[in-house]
């Protein structure tokens, strides 16, 4: 079998992976960028909503941004709707094209001077005999087998990481630890083209919700998430994302289809191992509230490919050094996605009928700032004796 070396290799070539592969290739590393897929970006698999906080770490070309989104919608299950907008919107200030998105993130990471290579996939991790440590990858692309030895292995694999379970770390999720999504990139059809919507109720998407967010023009991603142990052959995303969508849009044409799965869990409990680190949703990096992970795949991206740049500098890939990444990422983000654990924990349990009592008491609410927090906080105010569990987990 053929061998390679590099300093680091990096499983998936989504957010994480690029903006670790970029990060480490700009401090001097030789990086080698593996994506299974024959083209970057595709099959998209995501709702395309992200905050425009991920312009504090990557530049946004505009060819990639499908709409500005400058407030939202939010409906009960009855109907009555919530009107919501300031100037920072936490989870979906644009709607992204992530085909282009992905394909740009790569572009940087190859012009940092990261080998990429497409239609490559890892088919187990190298460990080294003595002490444990990942030190690679067994890959096959074009046909070749191919050991790809490496100081360092990241683990942007995705939502039940192979490569971090193949290391000796438990990526194991449970139904309940997971969102099950379906969506339609749908056209000729009416919306606000600057709003995005949300539709919460137990017959439209039972442990989660629906959306729609504009894509531009009459285009839309209409979509929705159902909890992983509400889901059945009886009970499936698709099922109830067809009821909604002749519901909303009956004229309306459904041009492309996307289903998959995303992680709610929270925080993985540990994201290092020697040899090895795991980034974005191999990670966990989502808000379990409302699903978001774009952001922090990014955010984690750059401290990873920092932290293994240092590593490189020192020799040192043990488990204890690479904690320092670890340590960073809980520290810049894990206060929000454990607040959205429990609040999702929470705001699941309630009936539609407590939801309803949830919109009424938004309806005319001026919120000054559309953040996840704030949202919540306004929830807590207007009822306190229904959320009184959930100002514990706020305040």
């Amino acid at each position: 079998m053929k061998e390679e070396r590099y300093d680091v290799v990096i499983v998936g070539a989504g957010p994480a992976g690029s903006v670790t592969a970029k990060t480490a290739a700009e401090r001097g590393l030789d990086v080698l960028l593996i994506e299974r897929n024959p083209e970057i970006g595709v099959p998209v698999k995501c709702a395309e909503g992200v905050s425009k906080e991920i312009e504090q770490f990557v530049s946004v070309d505009k060819k990639c941004i499908c709409a500005e989104v400058n407030g939202a919608n939010i409906y009960g299950p009855d109907g009555t709707k919530v009107a919501l907008s300031g100037e920072k919107m936490e989870e979906v200030g644009y709607v992204l094209e992530r085909r282009l998105f992905d394909k740009a993130l790569v572009i940087e990471a190859a012009n940092a001077g990261a080998e990429v290579r497409v239609k490559t996939e890892a088919y187990s991790v190298i460990k080294a005999d003595a002490d444990g440590y990942a030190k690679g990858v067994c890959v096959r692309g074009m046909g070749e087998d191919t050991r790809v030895y490496a100081n360092v292995v990241v683990a942007a694999d995705g939502v039940q990481s192979k490569i971090g379970r193949w290391a000796g770390i438990d990526t194991r999720l449970r139904p309940s630890d997971i969102c099950v999504c379906a969506e339609f990139l749908m056209c000729d059809i009416e919306l606000e083209t600057d709003y995005s919507e949300f539709f919460v109720g137990s017959e439209i998407a039972p442990q989660g919700y629906a959306w729609i967010f504009p894509k531009g023009g009459d285009r839309a991603n209409v979509g929705l998430g159902i909890g992983g142990d509400a889901s059945d052959e009886n009970h499936r995303a698709i099922d109830y994302l067809k009821a909604f969508a002749r519901d909303k849009f009956p004229d309306g044409k459904t041009v492309a289809e996307m289903c998959g799965a995303v992680p709610l869990s929270g925080p993985i409990a540990e994201s290092v191992a020697d040899g090895l680190i795991l980034v974005g949703d191999a990670a966990r990096h989502v808000n379990p509230l409302t699903g978001g992970g774009i952001l922090y795949a990014i955010w984690a991206g750059h401290i990873a490919g920092d932290v293994i740049a240092k590593a490189s500098q020192e020799n040192n890939f043990s488990k204890d050094r690479l904690m320092e990444y670890d340590n960073r990422w809980r520290n810049a983000f894990e206060k929000r996605l454990i607040t959205g654990l429990k609040a999702k924990e929470f705001l699941t349990k309630l009936s539609d009928n407590d939801l309803n009592e949830l919109a009424h008491s938004l309806v005319g609410v001026n919120i000054a700032e559309f953040t996840t927090t704030a949202l919540l906080m306004e929830l807590v105010k207007k009822n306190p004796t229904m959320l009184f569990g959930l100002a514990k987990i706020l305040l």
